[in-house]
């Protein structure tokens, strides 16, 4: 017969692993209540649960692991920090476990679940539209978590992020002082914070300008298709054009539209991408692109991951690093 565990558990009492972790290694703190308790403990007796004793000598410790999820591991951005998130990791003695949740609140959920199965000692994480509920439930339980790249409004978390709407506001302010005839932002049609602050940037200084603007929004699951879609729609070679693309995954799609169709860069058209990635050096022009301090940032959400390991407080502080216009030919 198959031995019982706490996600058996969890199942029938009809919550989180991480709950019936903390219950039945009864750790001091939690805020679950007493009633939640007595049905753990219930359901743990009914399927003659036994607690495996090594997993229990690594929680009543430190298990030394931490989880990192992203949004699209296949995403540069996250690919790249999650490298310097582990090297930092290691130099504290922890191991990183990655999961990468394609940004659905779903599989941000399950992955949640399986770290605090594997009883890491906190998670980084980037959250993803809709996955508050999975995030509320380890706030509830002290659970340490840190944020980077993005994060909630209304949830108040530990972090790391950069001046997204800042940097957003002086690319345009660059570009309007190009005076081209048009500058179109293309951006997500998304929920998500950070993204939004970026559109915000844009349209606070497109707003003190004369300059003709257009705002292109993508869904987040067909970015290729959509873009190429709305580029043709959108674009009008007879005007001296700018594109501000917010995403490197939206610019390397805008870059195999224009090659398509054979628009040169910049004598028909100028553009700006957010992110590094090397994508970008295959392009016959050099790309001009928003710079995120990637090493400083997985070095600060390590570090805040580990003072909320050894010393939890309920609202950790989020630290705001200033990104940086890498100008190159792409723009005339």
């Amino acid at each position: 017969m198959k031995r019982a565990s706490i996600k058996d558990i969890a199942r029938i009492a009809e919550v989180s692993v991480a709950t019936v972790s903390y219950v039945l290694n009864k750790k001091e703190g939690s805020r679950i209540s007493e009633t939640t308790k007595k049905r753990i403990f219930e359901v743990a007796k009914s399927i003659n649960y036994t607690p495996n004793k090594i997993a229990k000598s690594l929680k009543m410790s430190k298990s030394k692991l931490v989880g990192l999820i992203v949004a699209d591991i296949s995403n540069d951005f996250y690919s790249n920090i999650a490298r310097s998130i582990e090297d930092e990791a290691m130099k504290l003695g922890y191991t990183l476990l990655i999961g990468s949740c394609d940004e659905t609140p779903e599989k941000f959920r399950k992955l949640t679940e399986l770290f605090s199965e594997q009883q890491v000692d906190g998670m980084i994480i980037a959250p993803v539209v809709d996955s508050d509920e999975a995030i509320n439930k380890l706030i509830d339980e002290e659970y340490p978590i840190v944020t980077i790249d993005r994060y909630l409004k209304n949830v108040s978390l530990p972090g790391v992020m950069i001046n997204n709407s800042e940097i957003s506001e002086y690319i345009c302010d660059h570009l309007v002082k190009k005076h081209f005839d048009e500058i179109i932002y293309v951006g997500y049609d998304t929920k998500l914070p950070h993204l939004l602050d970026r559109q915000d940037g844009f349209e606070k200084r497109i707003a003190k300008s004369e300059a003709s603007s257009k705002i292109i929004l993508i869904g987040i699951h067909n970015i290729t298709e959509e873009v190429h879609a709305k580029l043709k729609e959108n674009l009008d070679l007879s005007k001296k054009t700018a594109i501000y693309f917010s995403s490197n995954k939206l610019g390397i799609a805008g870059l195999r539209y224009l090659i398509d169709n054979n628009i040169t860069v910049p004598q028909d058209v100028s553009l700006v991408a957010f992110d590094e990635t090397e994508a970008y050096y295959l392009f016959p022009t050099e790309v001009s692109f928003v710079q995120q301090p990637l090493i400083d940032m997985a070095k600060e959400s390590v570090k805040l991951l580990d003072s909320q390991i050894n010393n939890y407080t309920p609202n950790g502080k989020r630290v705001t690093f200033h990104a940086k216009f890498m100008e190159r030919g792409s723009v005339e």
